[in-house]
């Protein structure tokens, strides 16, 4: 008998049955319009989702917006994103796929170009600063008041307090992603965003409960997790994002320690992925451990 796993046989993950293996992880499109999806990532994601994939994740949708990366990021920091984001949950569910959507948080990494603008950051007197209504809203922070690459702005340190806000931000965001319809849930903690700076013994330098150990850097993304967790339908799946492997301090080693306790509250998968800390590619791929 042949008991190996077909990529095109059904996939049960708590209440969630995928109809085949195949799944199309989240993409920046950079084309959303203060926040809101248009018909570009209608069509994006729907022909995907019509070509047979069993999973297709609209790509990293922000819990706030400080955690903006560009002026072309989706957002779901408020009720007012629900409409078009059930639009796209529904239309993806029609052509037969399920519909996972990935939330997170730009943090030191925030206000930046789009990728074929350069990928630097925003300068303030810039025309693209100009044209954001809210740019004095649209603020770099991160666990330590630390650049994220040579000549780059340097962020403001989350207060205790704030950190607190911003995993709330994260369960809100989930609620209203349940309630756009969607199927499953990514915690982006990859890249170099925030809450892979938290993790980071090079992007966080603090000495508190947030900080230090790697017990303590890692508190950040289980308290996010685990508010999820809690507002997220248990029938739902979990995920999260890791870079496994960033050459600066965090590693297989690292990630397995994470993601058993990602696990213990309830995470059901770890996309893993690398880089994103440093300015550069890691050096190789991540050895399983």
């Amino acid at each position: 008998m042949d008991n190996s796993v077909k990529l095109f046989s059904a996939l049960k993950i708590r209440y969630c049955e995928l109809p085949n293996r195949v799944v199309v992880a989240p993409m920046h499109q950079y084309a959303a319009v203060d926040g809101y999806v248009n018909d570009w990532h209608l069509m994006n994601a729907g022909r995907f989702a019509a070509g047979g994939a069993g999973l297709v994740m609209m790509e990293s949708t922000k819990v706030e917006r400080r955690g903006c990366g560009t002026v072309g990021d989706l957002g779901l920091w408020d009720d007012c994103f629900i409409p078009g984001l059930a639009r796209m949950a529904g239309f993806i569910q029609h052509c037969g796929a399920k519909s996972g959507i990935q939330l997170g948080h730009s943090g030191r990494k925030a206000r930046c170009m789009r990728p074929w603008e350069g990928g630097r950051p925003v300068a303030a007197d810039s025309d693209t600063a100009r044209s954001v209504k809210d740019w004095d809203d649209w603020e770099l922070v991160a666990p330590s008041a630390l650049a994220a690459d040579e000549g780059w702005p340097v962020p403001r340190a989350l207060g205790i307090d704030e950190i607190a806000s911003v995993v709330e931000q994260f369960a809100q965001a989930a609620e209203r992603a349940d309630r756009a319809g969607f199927d499953m849930i990514e915690l982006h903690g990859a890249h170099g965003f925030l809450i892979h700076e938290f993790l980071s013994p090079l992007a966080n330098q603090r000495q508190d409960a947030y900080g230090g150990t790697e017990s303590k850097r890692m508190r950040f993304a289980l308290e996010v997790a685990e508010a999820v967790r809690a507002r997220w339908p248990a029938a739902k799946p979990l995920f999260m994002r890791l870079s496994v492997q960033d050459d600066a301090g965090w590693g297989p080693e690292q990630s397995v320690v994470l993601a058993r306790e990602l696990k213990r509250l309830g995470v059901d998968a770890i996309d893993c992925s690398a880089g994103g800390i440093l300015g550069k590619p890691p050096s190789g791929a991540a050895k399983p451990a």
